[in-house]
């Protein structure tokens, strides 16, 4: 315990939350304790507590880390195409890549993000998720409009509706597909690649009025 002694508190932190990432994947949120971190990071519950308060702010920490690898991927995605369908397409399997990588907070980033601060005191980390989550929506939205001047998607659209709807619609593509992959294989002969790119077309359609003509 000497050595942990010298290193700076955010090692501790990072230690302790690497641990509890591992135990949601494996037991879920719920079913893990502060018992189970500590004795999974090699602390005290004691220990635990000096670095976290309760297991809320570890879960804070965690999507904080989770929402800040999506806005890398979406943001490094949208400026290395021109066309909207292009960024569109790229941002899709971006979001294909994040799920494979980070199943675990692909899934945390849709279930464990809250915005009612005045419920309680929220954690810091909570208002720099929100914050995060926001400059993801502010990108979104300018590639809608840019798209909607451009005339590549229909003029008449309201980003923030069409931003959530295309973003609850794409997400759940892609966590149904990661887990019914053989079902699909096996049911509609179509891959897991073949399957999505069929549903981010039809849901690039419906914003853009195109139609598609597949092979």
């Amino acid at each position: 315990m000497g050595r942990r002694k010298k290193e700076p508190g955010s090692a501790h932190r990072e230690s302790i939350a690497s641990a509890a990432s591992q135990l949601f994947m494996e037991k879920g949120i719920a079913q893990t304790t502060m018992d189970d971190i500590a004795k999974a990071a090699g602390y005290s519950k004691a220990t635990l507590y000096v670095y976290f308060e309760s297991k809320e702010e570890i879960v804070s920490v965690l999507v904080l880390k989770s929402m800040k690898k999506l806005c890398d991927y979406l943001s490094a995605a949208i400026q290395q195409k021109n066309s909207t369908r292009a960024k569109y397409d790229l941002i899709c399997w971006e979001l294909v890549r994040y799920q494979e990588e980070y199943p675990f907070y692909f899934k945390m980033t849709w279930e464990t993000i809250r915005i009612h601060f005045e419920d309680r005191d929220f954690y810091l980390e909570e208002k720099e998720t929100i914050r995060v989550g926001e400059t993801i929506n502010e990108m979104i939205q300018s590639l809608l409009l840019s798209g909607m001047e451009q005339g590549e998607l229909q003029p008449d659209l309201e980003p923030l509706p069409v931003f959530f709807s295309c973003w609850g619609m794409l997400s759940g593509l892609i966590q149904f597909t990661a887990n019914k992959e053989d079902y699909i294989k096996n049911s509609m002969r179509l891959s897991k690649e073949q399957f999505l790119q069929y549903g981010f077309d039809m849901i690039y359609r419906s914003i853009s009025g195109e139609r598609q003509i597949y092979e």
